[in-house]
């Protein structure tokens, strides 16, 4: 039986790191963080939702292409397991891909191959070793989501992972799809925005 899949895109960070500046209008090669997303995930998934920050945040996202809708964390404080609680009733597929909107390198294969991984389990998880995991880099059934967050409103992303049957997928093994492993690149300030060269830029204006 096919699963109709579906990704959100968490927009509804702090960016204390980066002065309050929008994330997901960073550019690489020529495009935004958030446009980059779109692209590699419309040809792998049935939607995209975006969560932003606010309602008035939305407004940014009104050029992105039809297959996107986004709403707005209505949990505001409790970190990505309240952006998570607010997107969740929006996505209509039986699987979704979660992620941050400052990976701007994820690779559609890996994304694919993760979600081919899911089967019986809740969720699928990179692992870089017993500790570290990747929760915004995840494949995660709808329903188990649900259940989880109306039993657990408050609680941490880790929590929800830890309660669902998960299926860890090593990082070795998804350099199969990725070698260099670029789909984990997380920028998180602007030196590490300038650190992917001379192609990655900050600018004001919408995606």
């Amino acid at each position: 039986m096919s699963v109709s899949r579906s990704v959100m895109i968490l927009a509804g960070g702090e960016a204390k790191r980066v002065n309050g500046r929008e994330k997901y209008f960073f550019s690489y090669k020529g495009c935004s963080f958030i446009a980059r997303l779109v692209a590699v995930f419309s040809d792998i998934t049935d939607e995209i939702v975006i969560v932003a920050k606010n309602e008035k945040q939305t407004a940014h996202f009104a050029g992105l292409p039809d297959n996107v809708r986004c709403t707005w964390d209505k949990q505001n404080g409790l970190g990505p397991i309240g952006g998570i609680a607010s997107g969740i009733d929006e996505i209509k597929g039986d699987a979704v891909f979660i992620a941050a909107c400052d990976m701007p390198t994820i690779s559609r294969s890996v994304v694919s191959y993760l979600f081919d991984c899911l089967g019986e389990y809740d969720a699928v998880v990179p692992a870089w070793n017993e500790s570290e995991i990747e929760p915004l880099h995840s494949v995660y059934k709808t329903a188990s989501v649900r259940k989880y967050l109306s039993e657990h409103p408050d609680t941490s992303l880790q929590g929800m992972i830890q309660s669902m049957h998960t299926l860890r997928v090593t990082t070795d093994e998804l350099r199969k799809y990725d070698g260099s492993l670029e789909t984990f690149r997380n920028v998180n300030t602007l030196d590490e925005l300038l650190a992917m060269g001379p192609e990655a830029s900050y600018r004001e204006k919408h995606p």
